[in-house]
């Protein structure tokens, strides 16, 4: 199992946020000035742990043939661009954008006076030309949501080889996911395969992983399907 924290990462951003980057894959990005960043699996190629400074944002700007995944830790955003313009994404909650080749803009507001925590993911899509998209998913507590990937004929996520879930566990609650997986623990601390570990932990297994929850806690599970 190899692990990557949020210490062992330079300080990074941009706009009116404060950001770590975890996964810059050397499929897209020029890994050489991305430090210890590592690649994704399957689609999977982008994940920052950021944190918005308070009235910050990230300013519109845009996004095709990538699906842009955000997911809430603490606080909130605002969200506005081409796609659902006026959503608001509370605490738990996660935000999935399909760009397609149609594309499209946005621009993330922290609206409070306090920091927020983000996480956002990035796949790119299993073919291209699809339409832009929108979907959101709340928090059920003490389940694991399934929020990206998944077959074509269902309407529930956006289709794709690679699935991204979200626990948002109670305290000693346990969390498995087998084969190869990258799980980020965004919130809370645990035991992952048998190893201790805080937030804002990424870690990768090529034979599963079984988290048990210290205390209340967010796993995002990214894994092929």
């Amino acid at each position: 199992m190899e692990i990557l924290t949020f210490d062992q990462l330079p300080q990074g951003g941009f706009a009116g946020l404060k950001e770590r980057r975890f996964v810059t894959d050397k499929r897209v990005f020029n890994t050489s000035s991305q430090a210890k960043a590592v690649d994704g699996i399957g689609n999977f190629i982008y994940l920052a742990d950021a944190n918005f400074n308070p009235k910050g944002e990230t300013g519109m700007h845009g996004h095709r043939e990538v699906d842009v995944i955000s997911i809430m830790v603490e606080g909130r955003v605002s969200h506005a661009g081409s796609l659902e313009h006026g959503q608001g994404l509370n605490a738990g909650y996660s935000q999935v954008q399909r760009a397609g080749g149609q594309g499209f803009e946005h621009n993330e507001i922290n609206p409070d006076t306090s920091s927020n925590q983000m996480i956002q993911l990035w796949v790119t899509p299993d073919e291209a030309g699809e339409p832009a998209g929108y979907k959101m998913y709340p928090p059920v507590k003490g389940e694991v949501t399934h929020i990206y990937g998944g077959p074509k004929d269902q309407s529930q996520t956006f289709y794709s080889a690679t699935s991204i879930s979200v626990a948002n566990t109670f305290a000693k609650q346990t969390i498995q996911q087998d084969g190869e997986v990258m799980a980020y623990l965004s919130k809370g601390r645990g035991i992952a395969n048998g190893q201790p570990i805080e937030a804002r932990t990424l870690i990768r297994s090529e034979s599963g992983v079984t988290f048990e929850a210290q205390e209340e806690s967010q796993l995002i599970l990214i894994y092929v399907s």
